[in-house]
Order: structure tokens, then sequence, then C-alpha cells
């Protein structure tokens, strides 16, 4: 006994010297489970925590096991030993792992290993709250009990709660000061100065209070707003205002992509995945690990993506294409879409389940008619833009400024920027006069309609719109779409809901057919 108990001693003596270490809480417990296996006859041991978002106990330090085998260990709650001791709070004895049904050997770490196998676990407090779970086999010799086992492994849990503790008060210490210095960055930001210095309306404040908010926090946020509004932009200053500025930001246009291309973009693929994968490719995800990945047009997703996608969102893991390893990942998602994704899962056409998901902080962001008040200095902003690029600045007359600030612009911001750099290069003098602008900016003016617009009347714009990016592009819809901000499959649907095909082939068969005369002219 007295060995046993100066056993005791040494082990609470040299745990007691890795508390200054606690900062790194998964050393540390790596390490204390490392002195019980020293000093004691303990063979394996785990220290499994609560994820407070998905409320999965995981395996955060063990000893024993393998890597592969430590990512096995997830456990729900009241699931197996290790899920029922978190619950009941009590501890919990197994005499005989091969004779125990609630012993679930998920790690598989005792599959091969022959012999009767003892195992103990009891339950990680903090402050009367279960937190975690700390489980070994036999501690002591066979001649020792259970119950000695039991008691020095609860002072062992006590112990490594205060580990836990002083983790989590350096830690929310930290968030704190990242929130008192959020004021600052946001001032230092220059795409926060450039998105906000110009967008001085209720809704852009609104906005600026939401981002200030969500930014240092993991919580996804979903943008919903018309193309060219600027989303990809807020998205960005979200994730430069986050403490995983310092790691990648990652775009994907879900509508870019054919359906069976997006999977292995977003995912990644092994090869001979399919054909033409002569090798392996990690996905966008992975590539975006400790940084943020900003799914952008994600009502355009297929169905069985974003079964993928929500695995993704509880579980945190995915496998590439054509591949049976997971991969684990930290990455914080932004989504963005300009349909109505409500209205999508009531038809059947969004999941569900998914939009709950992604639905955690939504942004609203208004398109530019709605904030007309924005529209003179965002038009000044993209003219000093223009200085700089091509060394000329542009003047607008009271007409002309009249003219754009009553424009719906249905291409938004996006729409505007372009406007301005086609002016800059075709204007003749550098006032501007609202005969200099594009006819069809002149002619049609909504803001001069009652409030209750009609719908038809906003289509029609819409369609004028795209046909008219479609004649200066030779009726080529490629180059319409890069002109109009959009990509090539939006234009599709255009085309296809404003009933064009018809229209385009007809064009493109008379321009042909000039060319066609012009050239035996020539001959």
């Amino acid at each position: 006994m007295v060995k046993l108990a100066q056993s005791k001693l040494k082990v609470l003596y040299e745990v007691s010297l890795i508390l200054g270490q606690a900062l790194q809480l998964e050393n540390s417990l790596d390490k204390i489970l490392k002195v019980l296996a020293d000093s004691l006859h303990m063979k394996r041991g785990t220290v499994t925590i609560i994820d407070d978002e998905t409320g999965i106990l995981s395996i955060m330090a063990s000893h024993g096991l393998t890597p592969a085998e430590k990512d096995k260990g997830k456990y729900r709650l009241g699931e197996g030993v290790t899920g029922r001791i978190f619950a009941s709070g009590q501890p919990f004895i197994v005499p005989d792992i091969a004779k125990e049904p609630l012993f679930l050997g998920k790690t598989g770490a005792r599959n091969m290993e022959k012999g009767k196998i003892s195992f103990i676990g009891v339950p990680i407090s903090l402050q009367g709250t279960p937190i975690g779970v700390l489980t070994v086999d036999k501690l002591f010799d066979q001649d020792v009990s259970f119950d000695e086992d039991i008691r020095f492994l609860t002072i062992v849990a006590a112990l490594i709660s205060q580990f836990v503790s002083i983790n989590r008060q350096v830690r929310a210490r930290e968030k704190d000061l990242l929130r008192e210095n959020l004021s600052l960055k946001t001032k230092l930001s220059k795409n926060v100065q450039r998105f906000f210095i110009v967008g001085k309306s209720p809704a852009m404040s609104a906005i600026h209070q939401m981002i200030e908010k969500v930014a240092p926090t993991r919580a996804t946020v979903l943008f919903l707003g018309e193309s060219g509004t600027g989303k990809t932009l807020i998205a960005r200053i979200i994730h430069e205002l986050s403490e995983r500025s310092r790691f990648p930001f990652i775009k994907v246009n879900c509508a870019s992509l054919p359906d069976n291309l997006l999977e292995s973009e977003l995912f990644g693929y092994e090869k001979g995945a399919f054909t033409g994968a002569v090798g392996s490719k990690p996905g966008r995800f992975e590539e975006a690990d400790k940084g943020t990945i900003f799914l952008d047009e994600i009502g355009e997703m297929p169905h069985s993506i974003q079964a993928k996608l929500l695995r993704f969102l509880q579980e945190r893991d995915f496998e590439r294409l054509g591949g049976n390893k997971t991969i684990r990942v930290d990455v914080r998602i932004i989504a963005a879409t300009n349909k109505d994704l409500a209205r999508e899962v009531h038809h059947g056409k969004f999941r569900d389940d998914l939009y709950y998901r992604l639905n955690v902080f939504p942004i609203i962001v208004p398109p530019l008619r709605d904030r007309k008040e924005d529209i003179p200095s965002l038009l000044n902003h993209f003219v000093d833009k223009i200085v700089k690029e091509y060394g000329r600045r542009l003047y607008f007359s009271q007409d002309c400024l009249d003219v754009l600030v009553n424009y719906s612009w249905p291409g938004n911001i996006r729409e505007m920027e372009n406007l301005v750099e086609q002016l800059s290069i075709l204007a003749e003098g550098e006032r501007l006069e609202s005969r200099d602008l594009p006819g069809f900016m002149v002619d049609v003016q909504p803001s001069n309609q009652p409030e209750n617009v009609d719908s038809r009347t906003l289509e029609d714009i819409e369609k004028k719109e795209v046909l008219i990016a479609l004649e200066r592009n030779a009726w080529i819809q490629s180059r319409a779409a890069r002109e109009l901000g959009i990509t090539q499959r939006q234009m599709g649907y255009k085309v296809s809901k404003f009933g064009l095909r018809e229209v385009i082939a007809r064009h493109k068969k008379d321009i042909q057919k000039k060319w066609s005369e012009g050239g035996k002219g020539e001959g």
C-alpha cells in the first residue's frame, strides 16, 4: 500500500507540473494520460470532451490509440459506456469488455488483444456540469480494487476540469479582446472603407452593424439579394474582420459549374474516381481549411450535393469523390443567393434541413434602386477608381445625375461599375450629359412610377437590358453575360425566361449571311 500511495503522489505531482501548459489543452491532456501510463498500469486512456455546438462527445486526447482510432471516438449523449457516464454523471466499471453490451469498441483499439480487459470511466465536471469523460483500461494491479481506481480517477478528472476551465477563461478573454479591437480593425480595413464610405443609407448602416456582430463568431452567414449588390465583397469583409483572416478566403460559384463537376470541385476526388481523373486532387473545402469558404449562388446547387453539404455542416467532415478516407477540416461557411430560398424549399427545389442550417444569420442586401441615396457616392467612387486606371476624370451634369438616380439598376453595383468604365472610354468630353448615357437608361425610369410597381414592367426592363447587351455583343451569350456581370448559366436562364432563343438564332443567321455576302463581294 505504501508503494501504491507513492505512485499516486508521483502522478499528482507530475500532473501539477503540466498545469502551466493549460493553454495547449490537447497537448496537456495527452501528457496527463502519458503520466498515468508511465507511473501506473494503465495501457490505454482517453479524455472525451463535449462539443457545445454539435452535442457530440469526441476524443480530444488519448494514449495507446493511433490517430485513426482516436478519430473514430465520437459518441452521442447516452451512447455506449462513454455517453452513459456523461449523461448520468456517474462512474462506470466494466470488469470484462467482452461481456458488456454497452461497450461499443468504436475505436477498434482492443479488437486484436487477447485476454480479459477491464475498463473504467469517470465524468469530468466543471462547476457541477459534465463537460467530458475520462476513461482508462485497468489503472492499478489486479489485486487493487476497482473502488480505488474510481477514487483516484475522480481526483485526476477534477484536475483535468481545471485545465479545461483555465483554457476556456483565456479563450473567452481572447474573444473579448477581439471584440474590443473589431471597431479599430473596421476602420483600418480597406474593403470596409471602400464599401461603407459610399453606403450611407439606413439599410447599409444596418448591414454594417450586423457585420460587426457576426464577424468574430463562427456562425454560418447567408446573404440574400439580387446579383451585383456586393454580397461577395461583404463576405470578404466578414472574413477579414474574423480571426480566420490569416487563412484562405475561397469563393465557389455554384451556378458556374456543371452539376457533375461541382461535387469534385468542392470536395475533391481520388485517382480513378471518373474518366480523366489521372491523379487525386483536394477540393475547395480542403483549400479553405481554417479559413472561410464563400458559396455563391447556392440556390443553384443540385439536390445530390446539397445532401453532402448538409452532412459537412453537421459533422464537419467528408470524403473525396471516389474515396473512403474521412477528411476533417475547420471551415466557416458563408453562402449567398439571389433566389427566395424559403420559396424554393416550399416547392421542393431546396432541402429544408440544409436551409435551416445555412439560415443561422441571414443578411438581406438591398438592391440599388431601394437605396438611391447611395447612388451619387457610388458613382463618385467608381469615377475615382477610373482616374487611377485610365487617367481621366468624368463629371456628371445635374440632368445626367437625375437620370442615373432614377434608373432601376437591374444589375446593381456591378452594372454601375461597368457603365462608368464604358463611359470613360466612349464619352467625347469629361462632362457627361444625359445624351451620353445609353438610350434605354434615359427612356425608362421606373422610379417615377407609383411605389407599387407592376412586376411585368420590371420584367420588361430586365428583358430590354438583356436584349441590349446581346445586341452590343453580336448576340453571343457569353460576352453579354460578362457585360451584365452574370454567369453564363444565369444568362441561359434569362434567355429561356424571356423566350429569346429564336431571336438570337435569327440575328446570328443574319450576321452570318451578311458576313458571307461581304466575303463574296471582296473576292
